[in-house]
């Protein structure tokens, strides 16, 4: 009996790692040769990494469902955090500055940086600081978290086109990350980091945020712009495309009518104790299948489980 020979696809090119924090709860992503969970045709030497979110302030427009785990901490930030760490053995956490927004309360930013300066004074796991998408405010701020977050190797994001010139220097300057985000294009993406590395940021610096769709058509366009940034990396062998991706699964999923509507008004939709928590396990597992290094997860159900899939399939 002849035996059969399963094709391999054959990778040219490599992930760059890039680690997040210091000390022992360093995390370090990326340096894969194939595609994720590919094992069978090349390397994964780090598992990818599920970052839980906080605010810089009550989260007004969060879901009950997604207010209750947090329900006693919600006031104080720090507390917060600690709870993600001690209580839901979180790894990772991505502080979401939503307080400066404009659109918003539209605090000052050094509130907000006071709240990243005691978080940051009191818990030991790696953090994203993640800005509240307004050119203008994000600039100002993470220029300001940078100087706190001194020493500390913290990502700073969005770093965008429009706003790397006034974030890169202070991220270069206090040896941290800055997480590069484009609208879901392949080719805006090559272009911002090729800017980035043109600035001065050590390629071992560089996350890439190649912005995430829920479910639904926006995550099949998500999916398919990821999957050609890990092609062009690995296959085509474009190191300009090679680096680790953060996608912001939570946010996405929880703004979304269909992940809380009640039950007695689309009962269609099923148990809406249940659905969105759902929801965000399956974008977040599509996320990951589609090349993401770091996903960003709000519910401790959905984090359960999808660091459970991660296990079990990295094995």
């Amino acid at each position: 009996m002849v035996g059969i020979q399963i094709p391999k696809t054959k990778y040219s090119g490599r992930i760059k790692e890039v680690t997040i924090g210091t000390g022992n709860s360093a995390i370090t992503v990326g340096g894969q040769n194939c595609l994720n969970f590919y094992v069978f045709e090349g390397e994964m030497p780090n598992k990818p990494v599920i970052s839980m979110e906080i605010t810089d302030c009550f989260p007004e427009e969060w879901p009950d469902i997604c207010k209750k785990p947090f329900e006693d901490v919600l006031d104080d930030p720090v507390s917060w955090a600690k709870k993600c760490v001690e209580e839901f053995g979180a790894e990772l956490l991505t502080i979401y500055l939503t307080g400066i927004d404009p659109s918003g309360l539209n605090r000052p930013v050094s509130d907000s940086i006071k709240v990243v300066e005691n978080i940051v004074k009191q818990i030991d796991v790696p953090l994203i600081i993640w800005g509240c998408d307004n050119i203008e405010k994000d600039a100002e701020a993470l220029r300001l978290a940078a100087e706190v977050c001194q020493g500390k190797n913290v990502a700073l994001g969005p770093v965008v086109d429009k706003n790397y010139k006034q974030i890169a220097p202070a991220a270069i300057a206090g040896k941290h990350i800055v997480v590069a985000s484009t609208p879901i294009d392949v080719n805006l993406a090559k272009q911002l980091n090729i800017l980035l590395i043109e600035f001065g940021v050590p390629e071992n610096k560089i996350l890439m945020d190649p912005t995430t769709g829920g479910l639904g058509y926006g995550i099949e366009y998500t999916y398919s712009v990821m999957e050609r940034d890990r092609i062009a990396a690995l296959i085509q062998n474009d190191d300009k495309l090679a680096f680790p991706m953060i996608c912001h699964a939570g946010r996405e999923i929880w703004k979304a009518k269909e992940a809380t509507v009640s039950s007695s008004i689309m009962p269609e939709m099923g148990d809406e104790n249940k659905r969105g928590i759902i929801m965000e396990v399956v974008t977040s597992t599509m996320l990951l299948l589609a090349g993401a290094d770091i996903v960003v997860m709000r519910h401790p159900e959905a984090i359960r489980a999808v660091k459970k899939f991660i296990q079990d399939i990295k094995q």
